[in-house]
C-alpha cells in the first residue's frame, strides 16, 4: 500500500472516530458502542467504544444476529429498540441483564445506507433518563446514524472498507473543558486539606491523582502510584465487590458506596463519584468496633453483588438446554436457592381459571395441595402478581396476613417473594419464594431475583410449549397404536414401544397384529423417518392402508406394494420401513415380505435363535415400481417369532449385523420366557435402552404348544 493509501485509510478511521464521538455527544449518552457487521452477516464485531473501560466490554465483542440483546435486535427488526430502566430490560433482554446488572438506559438502532446494513449503533444514558426518548432525541440519533453510516460508505467507495478487527478502539471523549493553573492549585489545597484519601483513576483504571492519604491507605506515596493501575496498588482492592461496584459506578453514572476490607482487617468506606472519563474515589477507615455494630447481619450473610451475578453464568447457559419444566426447577434448586437462603419455591400459572402449580421444591405436599386449584377470583398473591405483573414482597407473616390472610393461614414459611414470569404471550406465570425466617430483600437483591426469573420465565415458556406438544405426541401415539393385541386362539403376543428420550416424545415406530380368522393373522411393524408429529401422522396412514389390504385378502408381497403406491400418490418426503408377516397357525407358516427393514428374528421349539433372511425391497415412498418378494417358513408349536425396529439394535459405533446377531442370542438365552417377559427382556439388553436416540419398536408372537390346529 503506498504512503497515500495509508493516509487515506487512516484518515477514514479518523473521519469515523470524529462522527463517532460528536453523534454520542449530540445525543447526550453518557457511553456508546458501535458494532460492524462481520462472517456475512451473521455476527456484529465491536468495532469503536467511548465512555466505557475496555475490560468491561469484553463480554459483548461479538455478538450473533439472533442473540437476545438490543443491538442484534435492532438489525433484525430494522428499527431503533428502546430499553428505558432496568426492569425492562429484564423482561426483554434477561441474559443482557445477567451479564450487565445494572441501572441505565440504552438504544440501540441498525446503522445502514438504504437496504444495505452497516451494523448497530448503541447509546446509554443514566437511569434518570425520561421513561421514553424525546423526538429530537430521536432525530439526532437519526442523523447521527446518517453521518456513520456515509463515512462508512464513503470508506468502502474508497477501497478502505472497514472491517473490525475482534480489537476495538477505544475512544476517549474531549474534556468539556481545561482547568487554569489558579484554579488547579486552589483545588488541591482543597484537597489536601481533607482528613481522607481521595483518588482519582481512568477509564482503564490508571491513578491519575492520588492525596498523601490516600497514598498511605494503599500502602505507597504519590509519586510512586500516579500512573499505576488501581487494581495492583494493593491486595485489598482485588475484592469482587469493590470492583463491581467500579463498573456499576461507570455504567449507571451514579455515586456509588461501598465498603471494602482493608489489609488489617477493618472496613473503608467508599464513595465512587463517576464521568465519561473515570472515577474519583473518597475512602474513609471506619473503627473495627463500629463495623460489627453497624453491619451484623451484612457480615453473617456475605452475599455480594458479584457472587449474585458472575457465578450463575452457568445456570443461565444451562437454562438454555433445558426442555422441561422439572430441570428447570432444579435448575434453579441447585443455583439460585442456596445463595438467596430460600427455603421452598413454586412456579404458578394460570390455567382455566385457576392456579395451578407446574413445579415446586422444598413445600409439602400438604401446602401444594391448598394451593393448586385455586380459583383466580380468590385473591392471593399469585394471582395479583399474574394480573397486575408487579412482583410482591412480605418481609413477615403479619404482612401476609394484612392482606392475604387464606395465603398466612395454609403456607408457614415466614417471608415471600411473589415474581412475574413473563413470557412471550404475555405472563406465563408467578415464581413463588419463600423464606423460613423473616426477611427483607434488600433492593439490590430484589433486583437480582426479578433478573434471574426472568431468565426463568424464558425457559419456562419453552418448556411449557415443549410439555403441550408432548402430551399431544402421547395423545397422538396413543390413538395411532393398538391400544391391545387381538386374541387368537394358539397365539400369544406381547409388544413395547418406546419414544426417543429426547425430541417430542413420538416418532413414525409402528407395530400392529391383525386378526384375520382364527388361525390366521398379519403381524406388522414399521419405521417412518424422523421423529416427529409429522412422522407419526404418515405412521397412522400406512398404518390404516396395511390394515384395509390385508382384510381384504392381500398378501404381505402385495399389500407392500399397494401401500407404496398410496405413499407415492401423497407426495411425502419421508420414506418407511416394513416387515410384514402372514402367520397362519393352521398350516403353520409364515409369509414374510419387507421394504427395506431389519430381518426377523425365529426360535424354533428347542432350538437357538436365528436370522430369517427376508429378502429387502425398497422403503415405501422410494419408487412407484417397487416389487416386492415373499419367503415362507415353518412356524411349528412352541416357535417364537420376534420383530423389531433398529432403534432396538443400532447404535453409531456398533456394526449392525453384529448387533442383530447378539439380539437372536439374547433370544436363545431367554428360553421358556412368555412374551410379555421376553419382551422386558430384549429391551433390557438394548445398547441404549436409558438414552435412545431412536424410537424403539418390539412384537413378540408365540405359537402356543397346546393349540389344536
Amino acid at each position: 500500500m503506498s504512503g497515500q493509501d495509508d493516509w487515506t485509510a487512516q484518515r477514514c478511521v479518523s473521519e469515523l472516530d470524529d462522527v463517532f464521538d460528536t453523534a454520542v455527544r449530540a445525543a447526550g449518552a453518557i457511553s456508546s458502542a458501535l458494532y460492524l457487521m462481520a462472517d456475512a452477516g451473521q455476527v456484529l464485531l465491536l468495532d469503536a467504544v467511548t465512555g466505557l473501560p475496555r475490560r468491561l466490554v469484553d463480554p459483548w465483542l461479538r455478538l450473533r444476529l439472533d442473540a437476545a440483546a438490543p443491538a442484534p435486535a435492532s438489525v433484525r427488526d430494522g428499527r431503533l429498540v428502546w430499553v428505558p430502566n432496568r426492569e425492562e430490560m429484564v423482561s426483554s433482554f434477561p441474559a443482557t441483564a445477567l451479564a450487565l446488572p445494572y441501572r441505565f438506559a440504552t438504544a440501540a438502532v441498525p446503522v445502514r445506507s438504504g437496504a444495505h446494513v452497516w451494523g448497530a449503533w448503541v447509546l446509554l444514558w443514566p437511569p434518570t433518563h425520561p421513561a421514553e426518548l424525546g423526538a429530537d432525541e430521536r432525530d439526532v440519533i437519526s442523523q447521527g446514524c446518517e453521518r456513520i453510516a456515509e463515512v462508512l460508505a464513503r470508506a468502502d467507495e474508497a477501497g478502505h472498507p472497514f472491517r473490525p478487527s475482534g480489537e476495538p478502539r477505544v475512544l476517549i471523549r474531549r474534556r468539556r473543558r481545561e482547568p487554569d493553573p489558579v484554579y488547579a492549585a486552589d483545588a488541591f489545597d482543597y484537597v489536601d486539606r481533607l482528613d481522607e484519601g481521595c483518588l482519582a483513576f481512568d477509564l482503564e483504571g490508571r491513578i491519575t491523582f492520588v492525596n498523601e492519604v490516600a497514598a498511605g491507605l494503599l500502602g505507597g506515596d504519590v509519586a510512586g502510584l500516579l500512573g499505576t493501575s488501581l487494581w495492583e496498588a494493593a491486595d485489598w482492592l482485588h475484592d469482587p465487590m469493590f470492583e463491581d461496584r467500579c463498573r456499576n459506578a461507570l455504567v449507571s453514572q451514579e455515586i456509588v458506596s461501598c465498603t471494602a476490607h482493608w489489609a488489617d482487617g477493618r472496613d473503608l468506606e467508599a464513595q465512587l463519584y463517576p464521568d465519561d472519563h473515570g472515577l474519583s474515589l473518597r475512602m474513609n477507615l471506619v473503627p473495627l468496633d463500629r463495623a460489627l455494630q453497624a453491619h451484623p447481619q451484612a457480615r453473617a450473610r456475605g452475599l455480594s453483588r458479584s457472587d449474585v451475578f458472575y457465578d450463575f453464568v452457568p445456570f443461565a447457559a444451562a437454562l438454555t438446554r433445558a426442555l422441561k419444566v422439572r430441570e428447570i426447577i432444579d435448575l434453579f434448586a441447585e443455583h439460585v436457592m442456596p445463595a438467596f437462603e430460600v427455603q421452598a419455591m413454586a412456579v404458578v400459572v394460570a390455567e382455566g381459571g385457576k392456579l395451578k402449580i407446574v413445579g415446586s421444591r422444598g413445600y409439602d405436599r400438604e401446602v401444594l395441595d391448598r394451593f393448586d386449584g385455586v380459583p383466580l377470583t380468590q385473591s392471593t398473591p399469585s394471582e395479583h402478581v399474574l394480573r397486575t405483573g408487579e412482583p410482591a414482597y412480605f418481609a413477615n407473616r403479619g404482612e401476609m396476613h394484612e392482606l392475604y390472610p387464606y395465603a398466612a393461614k395454609h403456607d408457614q414459611m415466614s417471608a415471600w417473594a411473589f415474581l412475574p414470569l413473563g413470557g412471550s404471550e404475555g405472563r406465563v406465570g408467578v415464581c413463588v419464594l419463600a423464606f423460613d425466617k423473616p426477611r427483607s430483600l434488600t433492593g439490590e437483591e430484589r433486583a437480582s431475583l426479578v433478573t434471574l426469573t426472568g431468565l426463568i420465565a424464558q425457559a419456562l415458556d419453552r418448556a411449557m410449549l415443549y410439555d403441550a406438544k408432548e402430551r399431544l405426541a402421547h395423545s397422538l401415539q396413543e390413538t395411532l397404536l393398538p391400544r391391545r393385541l387381538p386374541d387368537l386362539p394358539g397365539l400369544a403376543a406381547a409388544a413395547r414401544y418406546l419414544p426417543a428420550t429426547r425430541g417430542v416424545g413420538v416418532g413414525g415406530d409402528f407395530y400392529d397384529l391383525i386378526r384375520l380368522s382364527d388361525t390366521l393373522a398379519m403381524a406388522v411393524i414399521g419405521d417412518v423417518q424422523g421423529h416427529n408429529i409429522t412422522a407419526a401422522a404418515l405412521m397412522g396412514q400406512v398404518r390404516t392402508a396395511i390394515r384395509a389390504h390385508a382384510a381384504a385378502g392381500s398378501g404381505p408381497d402385495e399389500v407392500l406394494t399397494y401401500t407404496n403406491r398410496l405413499l407415492i400418490e401423497t407426495e411425502t418426503d419421508l420414506f418407511t420401513s416394513c416387515l410384514l408377516v402372514h402367520v397362519d397357525l393352521r398350516l403353520r407358516t409364515l409369509r414374510a415380505a419387507s421394504a427395506g427393514h431389519p430381518p426377523p428374528l425365529l426360535r424354533p421349539p428347542g432350538g437357538r435363535g436365528e436370522i430369517i433372511d427376508v429378502p429387502a425391497g425398497l422403503p415405501l415412498g422410494v419408487d412407484a415400481d417397487a416389487h416386492y418378494q415373499t419367503l415362507e417358513v415353518p412356524f411349528p408349536p412352541g416357535a417364537l417369532l420376534t420383530l423389531y425396529t433398529d432403534g432396538l439394535v443400532e447404535t453409531p459405533e456398533a456394526d449392525l449385523d453384529q448387533a442383530i446377531a447378539e439380539l437372536a442370542e439374547h433370544l436363545t438365552d431367554a428360553a421358556g420366557q412368555a412374551p410379555p417377559q421376553l419382551v422386558d427382556t430384549l429391551l433390557s439388553h438394548a445398547p441404549h435402552t436409558t438414552q435412545r436416540a431412536d424410537d424403539i419398536a418390539l412384537l413378540v408372537l408365540e405359537h402356543r404348544v397346546n393349540h389344536p390346529g
